[in-house]
């Protein structure tokens, strides 16, 4: 038996956790994120100041973006580590709430330790205590619970047993993990219990690749051996299980092309043979092109999420869907054919039973054509320059936007070219991370790598300021590799505190800040919609009162110089090009300021939307807009 406070018992336990996958042990958990606040300074900040073992402690500076960082070190890592995150009560764990919900949505473990109020309720009201009149056992950490795959509340020490099993039972199951939520209410956090041994003894939790039963496979592959335009798409699912190479060569074998969601974005090789790049409302011509002629869609490792099916809009109708996942719920999407099983073990199993089927798809010249189509966009795309010629990719616009902001900053990048600049000039080791905004519908399109796990992105739950904080957590997971985060100047503003610890630990990461005076996705969208230019560029207030004045520029080059950074400021693509050879030389972060133009980003390729538009209007245009989304609506499939 060993006496110690709860806080001191979660400490040991963690330092104790390892893993175990293709008989590859390794140590789960590397240490943890905290601010010390009210509720958790003298607990857990006690325990760690005693005794933190083997764990390292990070100091975070805003406990959402604390969190990104370990959301993104833990799937950069394929979800084999993780990085626990600790919260003062009140404010604190609330700052939580949207990391929370992130790391489910996109299944990436992430547990979090928020303090609590007291169990014993003495104290009540405490200071930063949520007060619900009816329900004095209701603090703010209750609202974790719709956001989290497994919710507990240790308001006695022995509590702490099961539930930290149970934690771990979740954070290491693919198919179920996501964030947890331990609340500590802070008089227990400091109370004493003779905890015996065996919970502090060292537990390795086995990640299994489960096959799919035979009844499942046959069913998959009798809708897969008659199918003449098969199409495969990539999920984040292929990655976390490590089955790029797998899914690759199933396709080169069967003739079958893929498609990729943002999730499942380089775990296959770009320059595959049979790849189509990106799927859906940000993909590519050719994905889009083939995916609506495609007599079968095999669904490996994906949610089929909207952006990825187009609004259940891309296929026929009466499409086929064959679905291998590691989990049941997500397998049942779109009433497809499951297989349930890890997608390493289960692709391989398809594929013996298809190659003795002597199955073959029956493209002709389709893929190459759809391939073909699409580079020659790229080319126009990495040329698209501002000069005498000049038209907006995205034709909806303000029309005094484009040449105030070039007079404002000078800036004369485009976005698709800058994209394709920068791509030219990293290395082909390097990784790239991006999150909400227009920036990865670009990068899905236009990004290619033979990297694995060299494109990062959080799509998911398209948080924005995701990214600043995502650059330091893969820099953590991989620090080999130069690391390069494309921010908006939107989510630039939302939030980039982790800089600050990046420069406190010494880690070098690099931010490419694309600075169009505002929200230019969001704008895209209101204003194709026949909504005006109204609250998505960063406007001063006009004489009548609205926020449709001048544009506010921005020199986010001297916030970076205010963290100790390397800074630079591009307007060209020459520029631009000098700068990222320079950060590449460079043993600090470095921020580059690209002075991008509006409404340059690339458009959709044939993908529609659903969204909720209004059905009454004085407005005209968007009297036409509504009209428009319920046609398409009709076309769609229900479910």
């Amino acid at each position: 038996m060993a006496k110690m406070t709860v806080a001191q018992a979660i400490v040991k336990f963690l330092d104790n956790q390892y893993i175990a996958q293709d008989r590859k042990e390794s140590k789960f958990v590397q240490g943890i994120f905290t601010i010390f606040g009210h509720g958790i300074a003298v607990g857990l900040g006690a325990a760690l100041d005693e005794n933190p073992g083997s764990l390292k402690v990070f100091q975070g500076r805003n406990e959402q973006g604390m969190c990104h960082v370990a959301i993104s070190y833990a799937k950069q890592l394929n979800r084999k580590r993780i990085i626990p995150c600790a919260s003062s009560v009140g404010p604190g764990a609330a700052n939580m709430l949207t990391a929370a919900a992130t790391a489910t949505v996109n299944n990436i473990p992430l547990l979090l330790f928020p303090a609590d109020t007291f169990a014993s309720r003495q104290p009540d009201p405490v200071l930063q205590q949520l007060e619900c009149s009816d329900s004095l056992a209701v603090t703010t950490n209750d609202a974790f619970k719709p956001l989290c795959k497994y919710w507990d509340r240790i308001n006695r020490p022995e509590q702490l047993i099961t539930a930290m099993l149970q934690a771990m039972r979740v954070l290491t199951d693919p198919a179920e993990t996501g964030a947890v939520c331990i609340a500590l209410p802070q008089d227990c956090e400091g109370e004493s219990f003779d905890y015996p041994d065996s919970f502090f003894a060292k537990r390795v939790h086995k990640i299994t690749r489960p096959l799919a039963v035979a009844e499942e496979l046959e069913d998959v592959v009798n809708t897969i051996k008659n199918a003449k335009k098969p199409l495969l798409i990539v999920g984040g699912g292929v990655k976390y299980s490590g089955a790029g190479e797998i899914v690759e060569k199933f396709c080169a074998r069967f003739g079958v092309p893929f498609a990729e969601t943002q999730a499942g974005k380089s775990a296959c090789k770009s320059s595959h043979k049979m790849c189509l790049g990106g799927i859906g409302v940000t993909g590519t011509s050719a994905a889009n092109t083939l995916a609506k002629e495609a007599d079968v869609i095999i669904a490996v490792g994906t949610r089929l999420g909207d952006f990825a099916t187009a609004s259940k809009s891309l296929f026929k109708p009466d499409v086929k869907i064959a679905a291998v996942n590691i989990s049941r719920y997500h397998a049942g999407k779109m009433d497809a054919v499951a297989a349930v099983g890890d997608a390493k073990v289960t692709m391989s199993a398809l594929a013996e039973k298809l190659e003795k089927l002597g199955y073959m798809a029956g493209y002709t010249d389709e893929i190459t054509a759809a391939k073909r189509e699409w580079a020659m966009e790229m080319e126009r795309l990495a040329q698209y320059v501002y000069d005498e010629s000049f038209t907006p990719n995205i034709k909806f616009l303000d029309e005094r936007t484009i040449p105030e902001f070039h007079a404002l900053t000078g800036g004369e990048l485009t976005q698709t070219a800058a994209i394709c600049a920068i791509r030219e000039t990293i290395g082909e080791e390097d990784i790239i991370i991006t999150a909400g905004g227009s920036l990865p519908s670009c990068l899905q399109r236009m990004w290619t790598t033979d990297k694995r796990g060299g494109y990062h992105a959080e799509y998911g739950y398209s948080c924005m300021g995701y990214e600043t904080s995502a650059a330091l957590g893969v820099k953590m997971a991989q620090p080999e590799s130069e690391v390069w985060a494309f921010i908006g100047d939107g989510s630039f503003q939302m939030m980039h505190s982790e800089i600050m610890t990046a420069v406190q630990e010494g880690i070098k990461t690099n931010y490419l800040v694309f600075d169009n005076c505002g929200f230019g996705c969001i704008n895209n969208l209101m204003m194709s919609n026949g909504i005006g230019n109204f609250g998505t560029e960063f406007r001063k207030r006009d004489k009548n009162g609205h926020i449709c004045g001048d544009l506010i520029p921005v020199d986010y080059a001297k916030i970076a110089d205010g963290y100790g950074l390397k800074s630079y400021t591009v307007r060209t693509i020459e520029a631009l090009k000098a700068a990222v050879k320079d950060a590449q030389k460079q043993k600090v972060s470095c921020l580059i300021d690209l002075k991008v133009l509006p409404k340059t980003m690339s458009d959709g390729y044939g993908a529609w939307w659903n969204i909720g538009i209004a059905a009454e209007s004085t407005n005209p245009a968007v009297k036409n807009a509504c009209q428009r989304v319920l046609d398409e609506r009709k076309k769609a499939r229900k479910y």
